[in-house]
Order: C-alpha cells, then structure tokens, then sequence
C-alpha cells in the first residue's frame, strides 16, 4: 500500500524526517508512536497525499461545521459522490436512505442519539467522533487518521479503534497511547530524532526501545511490557 525509500520530509522549509525507508503492507494495522515533534503528524501527511483517492482520512484537526447538525457533518464525507443538487436537497431535507447509512456509522460510536444535534452544542469527544464517523463514511480501503481518539475516556479509545480496524481492511494510526497501540495494532513504528528508531510487530517491542523514543517516560513504560 505504501512504499517509502531514503525520502527526506519537511514541515514547512524545516527538515523533519530523514532516510525514512517503510512499508506497509494491505490488511495491516499500524500505530505510530513518538513524542511530540517527532514528525508523526508530518509522515501522515504524506502518506495521505500520495494516495488521496484512496484513503478516509481523519486529520487532528476536525473542521467541522458549528452551526450544522452531527448528521450533515457526518453526511460532508461523502459529497464528492454527488452532484450539487442531490447534496442541496440533503441539505434541506435528508434522504432517508442517507440518514439510516449514517445512523448505522454514528450508532457504532455511540452519536445515534445526537444525529440531529447541531456540532457548537456537543463535547469534545463527540466532535472527535463525528470527525471519525465523516471518515469511515467515506468508500475507501484504507484508514489513516493523527490522534483520532485523543479526547476518549479509556473505554471509548479501545472501542473506537477496533470498530475502525473492524471496517477497514488497512489502518495507520498515530496515537500517544502506548497502551492503545499495543492494544489495538498488529505493529507499531517508533519516530524519534528525525528518523524511524523501531518498527516491530507488537508482540516484540521492547522496553529499550520505547524508552528510546519516550525519553521522558521510562518509569512509566516499565509497567506496560514485561
């Protein structure tokens, strides 16, 4: 799905990444984990821009629309598959057919009950889920999505992602939480430095090396692998 070889990233006119060399392959899931300014959100970028048509892409940032309700928010994910009158009448009155679509994504993250609830009177969790839902509505075969589950309480974050990697068949994550990587992804690649320190299967990351990227939390990772 996606083939990087000694490909230098910048953000802006700032060097972020350097020699990255990484593959991914379809039908993995994958997390990417790093401290902050370690080039995740900068990577994602790319991955997204080299195959735009083909992935549901859920950014940090939600850009949702205040004054329109959950559903019509949700409903923006497809408007590239409609022409403009088709989208106007949705606008105004909602097909039922494209209500029940997005009743059935937004029951599965628990927003079936604020569908008709316009988004300047939701949480902020339910704003991040109602960016997931505009995501996973899209027809696409890969997920890629920067912090999506950041303002989720501990039940929701594990929920969330696997009905996510339960409907697409390849997913990249970028996530602070360890224990959600290890939890939820079949790999997990460590940036740190401006370089790709490790990219393991779950099951053999080690301490070391998520102390090389997590400088500042050693005490903390002691606790989580054994």
């Amino acid at each position: 799905m996606f083939k990087l070889e000694n490909l230098n990233l910048h953000y802006g006119k700032k060097p972020v990444l350097y020699n990255i060399n990484l593959e991914i392959k379809d039908g993995e899931s994958v997390a990417v984990v790093g401290e902050s300014a370690s080039g995740k959100s900068t990577l994602m970028n790319h991955l997204y821009k080299s195959k735009p048509d083909q992935i549901a892409w859920c950014p940090q940032d939600e850009a949702l629309v205040p004054s329109l309700s959950a559903f019509h928010n949700i409903y923006a994910g497809t408007l590239t598959e409609h022409h403009f009158l088709y989208n106007l009448r949705n606008l105004i009155h909602p097909y039922p057919h494209e209500y029940v679509k997005i009743k059935s994504i937004a029951t599965a993250l628990d927003l079936e009950g604020v569908l008709k609830t316009s988004v300047d009177q939701l949480s902020g969790g339910q704003k991040q889920r109602i960016n997931i839902a505009r995501a996973m509505i899209q027809k696409q075969g890969i997920f890629l999505a920067d912090e999506p589950v950041s303002a989720q309480d501990d039940f929701h974050k594990v929920k969330i992602i696997k009905t996510i990697t339960s409907s697409f068949k390849t997913c990249v994550f970028v996530f602070h939480d360890l224990d959600l990587a290890l939890t939820c992804c079949q790999r997990i690649i460590g940036l740190a430095k401006g370089k790709i320190l490790f990219d393991e299967h779950v099951s053999n990351v080690t301490k070391k090396q998520l102390s090389l990227v997590y400088s500042h939390h050693n005490t903390h990772l002691e606790s989580m692998l054994v």
